[in-house]
């Protein structure tokens, strides 16, 4: 499953997220194209109990959720 929230301030994104762990996928992706927003999703999914690698190309941000 994959939550494309580029263009979206926060809490944008990270209301999106919520919504697509509701379900407990084992992985998610998360596409965001601001720091702020990658910081924040990473923090709630962490506290979520999920890990979270950061691939970055150009000014996006691909955000692998895994549990």
């Amino acid at each position: 499953m994959v939550v494309d929230a580029r263009g979206l301030s926060c809490p944008m994104p990270v209301v999106m997220t919520q919504q697509a762990l509701k379900n407990e996928p084992a992985t998610l992706t998360v596409l965001v194209d601001n720091a702020t927003a990658r910081e924040n999703v990473t923090r709630f999914a962490e506290n979520a109990g999920y890990t979270v690698a950061v691939t970055t190309e150009d000014e996006d941000f691909t955000l692998t959720l895994s549990k």
